[in-house]
């Protein structure tokens, strides 16, 4: 588990200071005075004819922006607070030549219905160019549900797509090289089973376990911080989530077996700073947790990966990526004693803001989503998800996902950002925004260590909290138009917009149902029995749960029938009121 800073070889890094010789501090006390001057003669004289439009000029989450970023106020020791591209600290991105060398992964959400109709919709994408797949899951399978479950009523293939079986990962996957195209699945609390599908998979048709790359999400934490879809408390969960990480670093070579997310943080509400802080915490909790498990930090953390919300505020979210990198170098090299380049680098998948998008007006989020994924290749992701125009209302149509991915191909081959690596490094208000981030999320990330960590911290609901504030004061500044989103609040009109939306036939749970007790009633009752068994011996004692779950897997367990183990085992958890 998480410990206190204490616990651990070294504290979290703090802000280098940078020092300046004699002829520095001259030229800037020269340009100090320079700069007094101008305010009080040139700007107070533009501001008599043009007074400031606002009375405060702040980032989307509420940072105070100075008019003007100088080096007087912006001193660099380039070195040590930026460095090279592909070296420490890594702020300049973690490649040498970024995307001169390879464009980011386009990588569109996809899942709906049946996995006949999402394997269907994973072809598209990838005639349409995309360049690896993402699975969206239903919300039974995200709670750990067989589509027969009376809980899962009305939901069956609705937000994704329905797993329950090996069988189901087959079809999701038909005609699709699981050892040439890699494949991000997002689920979190059943996560080591869908990772143990597609492992048995792989080993059904003969792809050697080496061969698989992709991401599971399997962020435990996040969820109990800001999506709540778990089916034990966070201490087993991050039992179950090490056992991943050990599997991982063993057998899956080229696997992620966890991808720590901002993005659901972000969406309920947060702060790019506490964003940031939260998602570095989770992380260092994850760290710990291996180590403590007896893992070489530099055997696991090449694996780790994470996953950003890009918002609208433009250089905020750049600042907030190149921030990540920085402090994430810091803490695997002077906090854990990672040795490996490869373990101090923070390997980012990014998607637009969901939560910025609007119904009102819904051709604006084609505007929207275009800014944000500029704003996630300035920043330096290494994939990127862009969300459609239509998602307010629905899963996207084949027509809104097809624009949202010619987006991202337009910023790659006709803006020219990608030509040269990280262009607005350097630039006095991305460097001072990025400072200003970093150090908001340090002084959390010691609260959270004073408090023994990220899984005592969710326990006591710190980061909850501070959530739910940071989303209640940006609703309260929306009501009263001190923030504003076009076509919601200001630049409204009458004009009710239709646009085309994908209905999910409500046949879809039959459909599924019937094919669950397909499977059911061909498998062999005496050998799913003692798959169940075996998995429960692992949940009550402390070997890996992987193997036990890839032999459910092959035996036609369903993911409830081996969710169920687990809860019976481990527990479950029912999240506390906060007031």
């Amino acid at each position: 588990m998480a410990t206190n800073a204490d616990e651990t070889s070294s504290p979290t890094p703090t802000l280098p200071t940078t020092s300046t010789g004699a002829d520095d501090n001259s030229a800037m006390a020269e340009l100090r005075a320079a700069r007094h001057q101008w305010e009080a003669v040139v700007v107070a004289k533009s501001e008599a004819r043009f007074p400031p439009r606002l009375q405060r000029f702040t980032t989307l989450s509420d940072l105070e922006i100075p008019a003007l970023v100088t080096p007087a106020e912006m001193p660099v020791a380039y070195m040590t607070d930026l460095g090279l591209p592909g070296e420490y600290p890594y702020t300049r991105g973690i490649q040498p030549t970024m995307y001169r060398g390879r464009l980011w992964t386009m990588r569109q959400f996809a899942g709906f219905g049946t996995p006949e109709q999402t394997n269907e919709r994973f072809k598209f994408l990838l005639e349409q160019g995309q360049t690896g797949l993402s699975t969206a899951f239903d919300f039974p399978t995200l709670m750990g549900y067989d589509s027969d479950s009376p809980r899962s009523l009305g939901e069956v293939g609705m937000c994704g797509v329905a797993v329950d079986t090996l069988r189901d990962m087959d079809v999701l996957f038909a005609d699709i090289p699981l050892d040439k195209v890699t494949t991000s699945m997002t689920i979190n609390g059943p996560a080591i089973v869908l990772m143990c599908f597609y492992v048995a998979l792989a080993d059904e048709r003969g792809i050697p376990r080496n061969k698989l790359g992709g991401t599971i999400q399997n962020d435990c934490l996040k969820e109990f911080i800001a999506q709540h879809a778990w089916i034990v408390g966070p201490r087993p969960a991050m039992r179950i989530v090490t056992d991943m990480i050990e599997f991982a670093a063993k057998e899956l070579p080229k696997w992620h077996p966890v991808s720590i997310s901002g993005y659901h943080i972000r969406e309920a509400g947060s702060t790019a700073a506490q964003e940031l802080a939260f998602t570095l915490a989770d992380g260092i909790a994850y760290v710990q947790a291996a180590v403590e498990r007896g893992l070489d930090v530099d055997q696991f953390a090449p694996r780790l990966s994470f996953f950003f919300d890009v918002h609208i505020d433009f250089f905020e979210e750049i600042a907030k990526f190149r921030a990540a990198r920085r402090i994430w170098a810091r803490v695997m090299r002077e906090r854990f004693g990672a040795k490996l380049p490869e373990s101090m680098k923070l390997k980012t998948h990014a998607q637009t803001a969901g939560v910025s998008l609007t119904a009102q007006q819904p051709y604006n989020n084609v505007a929207r989503v275009a800014l944000q994924a500029l704003a996630a290749v300035l920043g330096g992701t290494q994939s990127l998800h862009t969300n459609s125009l239509d998602e307010t209302y629905a899963l996207p149509t084949e027509d809104a996902v097809t624009i949202a991915l010619r987006t991202q191909q337009i910023v790659a081959h006709e803006s020219g950002v990608a030509n040269t690596v990280d262009p607005l490094g350097g630039s006095y208000y991305v460097e001072w925004l990025t400072n200003k981030l970093e150090s908001e999320a340090l002084e959390y990330i010691r609260k959270i260590d004073e408090q023994g960590g990220m899984v005592a911290s969710v326990e006591k609901g710190y980061p909850q909290r501070e959530i739910a504030a940071s989303a209640y004061k940006f609703q309260r500044q929306l009501e009263r138009n001190e923030k504003i989103m076009v076509g919601l609040n200001e630049f409204v009109t009458d004009d009710q917009t239709r646009i085309p939306t994908l209905r999910i036939d409500e046949a879809v749970q039959a459909q599924q149902v019937q094919a669950l007790r397909a499977v059911k009633d061909a498998r062999d009752a005496a050998r799913v029995a003692s798959a169940l068994a075996s998995v429960a011996v692992a949940a009550r004692g402390t070997d890996n749960l992987c193997p036990s779950i890839i032999e459910a897997a092959r035996a036609m367990c369903t993911e409830q029938e081996i969710c169920d183990v687990l809860r019976a085992e481990l527990g479950t958890y029912t999240d506390p009121a906060e007031f």
